[in-house]
C-alpha cells in the first residue's frame, strides 16, 4: 500500500474461519455452461484502489473537501469514504429462501478480471456483457482525472459491481428481483461459457 505505512510501521490484522456442510459448498463443481453471472451493486470503491486515488489527489493539487460536478452534492473525501456495502446478510437470506446459488465471487483487489473466474470450474470462463450495470460516477472521475485506461479501471476497481452470484439462466429474473427486493440492485452481466477460468469482454 503505497504512501500508507511510514517507515518502521506495522500493521496488524485479524482473520475469521467459517465452518460448512461439504454437501453446501459452493465450490464450482455444480455451474453449468450457460449459468449466469448476476451482479450485485457496490457503493463505491470500497477497500481497493486507494492508493491509486491519493496519488490522482496529489498529482492534481486537489483537496479531499474538494467539490465536482460529475460527484454530485459530497465532497470528494465523502464519496471515496462511502461505506462499504456488506453482503453477508442478504446472502444468507438468498440462501435460507431457497434461491438457487452455484457460485460466488467477492470482487475486491483485482477487480472482476482476477476474482470472477475463480468461483468457476477449470473448463470454463465468462462472457462479460459490458454496459449491463452502470458505472458509478467515482469510477468515471477517477478515469478522468488520472487518466486511467480502461483494463487498469477495472483490474483495480470493482467498477460498481461487488459481488457476482452464479445461478441458472432460468432463475436470472427471479435473482434480480429477489435481491432488488433487499434494497441491492442487481444485474445480469455475463454467461458461463467454455474456457480456461477467464473472464470476456472486458
Amino acid at each position: 500500500m503505497p504512501g500508507f505505512y511510514a517507515v518502521g510501521e506495522y500493521d496488524v490484522a485479524g482473520f475469521c474461519v467459517g465452518i460448512v456442510e461439504k454437501s453446501k459448498l459452493l465450490d464450482g463443481s455444480q455451474i453449468n455452461v450457460g449459468d449466469v453471472a448476476i451482479g450485485l451493486s457496490s457503493s463505491g470503491v470500497h477497500s481497493n484502489g486507494f492508493s491509486l486515488v491519493r496519488k490522482i489527489v496529489e498529482v492534481n493539487n486537489l483537496n479531499w473537501s474538494d467539490r465536482f460536478e460529475q460527484l454530485g452534492e459530497q465532497t470528494l473525501g465523502e464519496v471515496v469514504l462511502t461505506p462499504t456495502q456488506i453482503y453477508v446478510q442478504p446472502i444468507l437470506e438468498a440462501l435460507k429462501s431457497g434461491l438457487e446459488i452455484k457460485g460466488m465471487a467477492h470482487i475486491t483487489g483485482g477487480g472482476l478480471p482476477e476474482n470472477l473466474p475463480r468461483c468457476l470450474r477449470e473448463n470454463q470462463s465468462i462472457k462479460i456483457n459490458p454496459g449491463t450495470w452502470p458505472i458509478l460516477p467515482i469510477f468515471q472521475w477517477i478515469a478522468a482525472m488520472g487518466n486511467v485506461e480502461s483494463s487498469a479501471m477495472f483490474h483495480t476497481f470493482n467498477m460498481g459491481i461487488g459481488l457476482v452470484v452464479i445461478v441458472p439462466k432460468s432463475k436470472s429474473d427471479l435473482s434480480i428481483k429477489w435481491f432488488n427486493n433487499q434494497g441491492i440492485l442487481a444485474y445480469e452481466i455475463g454467461e458461463v461459457i467454455e474456457g480456461n477460468r477467464e473472464l470476456i469482454g472486458l
